[in-house]
Formats: structure tokens, C-alpha cells, sequence
């Protein structure tokens, strides 16, 4: 699921929320507070492409005005989007509510955190 408003947001800023990626990804280089760029293994997308992870770390995000530590993002310098991995999220104990054409993000204590 992915949503963008092309008037508000600068595209290198978006983040898609994927379903089927296994891992949080990006291609920016400069958003990370930690870049283990030992790191390195081939990644294949959905679409078959393989690419080469340069480097995995933690990202600050600032979503609603609060300051949110992503863990385990890699870092793929030819990447076109940045990618949040459902299943990563619900493995922090993120519930993630898709209904009605809206995706929803709730920390464990049910605490709306991101909304699309």
C-alpha cells in the first residue's frame, strides 16, 4: 500500500509501506544515525531485480512531530524508494490496520503513530 501526495511531499522524503518486503530499506545515505556498511549481501525485489545492500543500520524519522529510531534498515544506494516492511514493523509490536482504503499504524499501547 502505497500513497503519495505529489503537492505536499518531496519524493525523497516518502516512504512506502510494502507488505511484501522483508526489510526496511533506503537509498539515503545521510539519514543514518548507524551504517554498519560492512554489511553487505544482494537483495532481490519483488520484480526479480537483484541489488547490493551497502551497508544496514538505524534511521531518526520524525513522523507527527515526534522523533521514531528505525532498526535493521539497509542501505541500498540504487534503490528509487524508500521501503517500511510491514512485517518488520509487526515484528516491534506495531499493529497495522488497513480498512477502508487507510492504513493505520499503532504503537503497543494503541497509540496512533502513522497514518496514510
Amino acid at each position: 500500500m502505497a500513497h503519495v501526495d505529489s503537492h505536499n511531499s518531496n519524493r525523497e522524503a516518502v516512504w512506502f509501506l510494502d507488505s511484501g518486503c522483508s526489510n526496511h530499506m533506503t537509498r539515503n545515505k545521510h539519514w543514518f544515525l548507524h551504517l554498519d556498511q560492512t554489511f553487505r549481501q544482494a537483495v532481490k525485489l519483488g520484480n526479480d531485480a537483484k541489488m547490493t545492500m551497502m551497508g544496514k543500520g538505524s534511521i531518526k524519522l520524525q513522523v507527527n512531530g515526534a522523533n521514531m529510531v528505525i532498526t535493521d534498515v539497509f542501505y541500498i544506494h540504487v534503490l528509487k524508494n524508500n521501503l517500511l516492511s510491514i512485517g518488520q514493523l509487526q515484528e516491534k509490536n506495531l499493529s497495522i490496520v488497513i480498512q477502508h482504503g487507510e492504513c493505520k499504524i499503532y504503537h503497543s499501547k494503541m497509540v496512533l503513530i502513522m497514518q496514510t
